[in-house]
């Protein structure tokens, strides 16, 4: 509790009162001294009273309009006080919005004297990932004289998704399929759990091995064999080049590939199985982990794919007009990402947390191995260069230099590698080109012939990887034209 400038004023007289019956020895002027000072300990014990009344029977709610939301998605979030029987004090209710939200408005409701119940809307805008608590509310009393603030319970949360892709299809010509895998034969006989075949018994088998069942079935000795179950290890290379960068905010190339990406970690580290990464810039590799194990590793993997940004764009962050994917670039000097562009903007008007972060990006952009031309071969004769056989490789790209990538994908057969290819289609991520349905299709058909192409070579499965709206309005309008042809 606090006293109230004018309740400050009050004792100021009541002194003044005091100062001047003692000058002038009147008594009067004491007795009205002492008359103040009662009159304030008497309101402030009823302000007191008033307080606890209030806060027993005041309800306060904030309420936002969803419990989820996007990145940087706007929502409205409502303050509600209600009271079981009107107070006699005025009670202003602040709302608690979160450090990672920014409100538009003050989040704010006042109950006047003799009100019962109140409400305060503002909209607030959530910029950061993650699960948000709201703080607490606080309820400022005041009946003139005195004031007082208290805390009170009503802390919701709003859980706030990263913006990205939310319905990536991975499949063939628009059918679906799944890239999860199963366990991996090892095309040996040896302890397992898979049965492969009986057979009978001959000197120097085990008698661990001996299948008693079919002995007394089939009136002789006879062993069961299993498969040998193995592990397999799985190389992740991810193009990050600039053409990657094409999409809207939050849905471009990088984004899709990206998700699929981390779904196949996710599946090696469910079968225990030795995961790589490769990380292919414009201009070499930015990062490379040797296939491994152990949560660390997939922890490591994983967090390096979340952290990707398209390199060689330009300086405000832009996809440049022609992207040229191959060109050697002198010194260690790293080329901007989406991060270091906004960064450097925050930076020039001297803000202290982008020149904390600045070095962490600049860090992270420098590329591990460079090559003259052509980096995702180069990625893949590095990737490939002494690892195991039966090691499957993973080429996360797009459809933009065709010639490369058929180079690449011959050079990994020919080291013996299962390859599995996620094209992201450029059609699908041009708006202006979904804006012409006829030529959005003829540019659908040209890759889905080169997905065929790849996928009919020996040990090659080649998918597509897009949005699953976008995919399905191009199908519906190659199949309308298709019927209007018929006609």
């Amino acid at each position: 509790m606090r006293p109230t400038r004018q309740a400050w004023a009050v004792g100021a007289l009541a002194s003044a009162l005091a100062v001047l019956a003692a000058v002038f020895a009147r008594p009067l002027l004491l007795g009205a001294t002492v008359l103040l000072g009662a009159w304030l300990l008497v309101r402030q014990v009823l302000f007191v009273r008033g307080v606890a009344d209030a806060l027993d029977s005041l309800t306060v709610r904030q309420v936002p309009a969803a419990n989820a939301v996007r990145a940087d998605a706007e929502i409205p979030v409502t303050l509600e006080a209600t009271l079981d029987a009107p107070a006699r004090l005025q009670l202003s209710v602040d709302g608690g919005v979160p450090t990672g939200a920014t409100a538009a408005g003050p989040l704010s409701a006042t109950l006047e004297p003799g009100d019962a119940t109140t409400r305060g809307t503002t909209t607030v805008t959530w910029p950061v990932a993650g699960r948000h608590r709201f703080d607490r509310p606080t309820v400022t009393a005041t009946d003139g004289l005195f004031a007082a603030t208290i805390p009170v319970e009503s802390r919701p949360t709003v859980t706030v998704e990263p913006r990205g892709p939310h319905s990536a299809h991975v499949g063939r010509g628009g059918d679906r399929v799944s890239i999860a895998q199963g366990e991996h034969d090892a095309g040996q006989r040896g302890p397992g759990l898979e049965p492969a075949e009986l057979r009978e018994y001959v000197p120097g088998d085990s008698a661990d091995e001996i299948d008693w069942k079919a002995t007394a079935r089939l009136d002789t000795l006879h062993v069961r064999e299993y498969e040998t179950q193995t592990h397999r290890p799985t190389m992740l290379l991810v193009d990050h080049g600039a053409a990657l960068a094409a999409g809207p905010p939050g849905e471009s190339k990088l984004d899709y590939l990206r998700e699929t990406a981390l779904a196949i970690a996710a599946n090696a580290r469910e079968l225990d199985d030795p995961l790589g990464l490769i990380t292919v810039g414009d201009e070499g590799i930015t990062s490379r982990i040797d296939p491994t194990t152990g949560p660390a590793a997939y922890l490591s993997i994983r967090r390096r794919l979340l952290e990707l940004e398209p390199t060689g764009l330009d300086d405000d962050g832009a996809v440049p007009e022609t992207v040229e994917r191959a060109q050697p670039i002198p010194g260690p000097v790293p080329s901007p990402t989406r991060p270091r562009a906004a960064l450097s903007a925050l930076d020039g008007a001297g803000d202290p947390f982008a020149r904390a972060l600045e070095p962490f990006y600049a860090a992270r952009t420098e590329y591990d191995i460079r090559f003259d031309a052509e980096p995702l071969l180069g990625a893949v004769r590095t990737a490939l260069t002494g690892q195991d056989s039966r090691q499957w490789t993973v080429i996360c790209t797009d459809d933009s230099d065709r010639d490369t990538l058929y180079e690449t994908i011959r050079f990994a057969r020919a080291r013996g590698s299962r390859v599995l290819v996620l094209l992201a289609p450029t059609v699908l991520f041009a708006t202006d080109e979904l804006g012409d349905p006829d030529r959005a299709s003829d540019r659908y058909l040209e890759f889905e012939e080169l997905r065929r192409d790849l996928d009919r070579m020996d040990a090659v499965t080649a998918f597509e990887v897009a949005p699953e709206d976008r995919l399905s309005a191009v199908l519906e309008a190659t199949r309308s034209r298709s019927r209007g042809e018929l006609r």
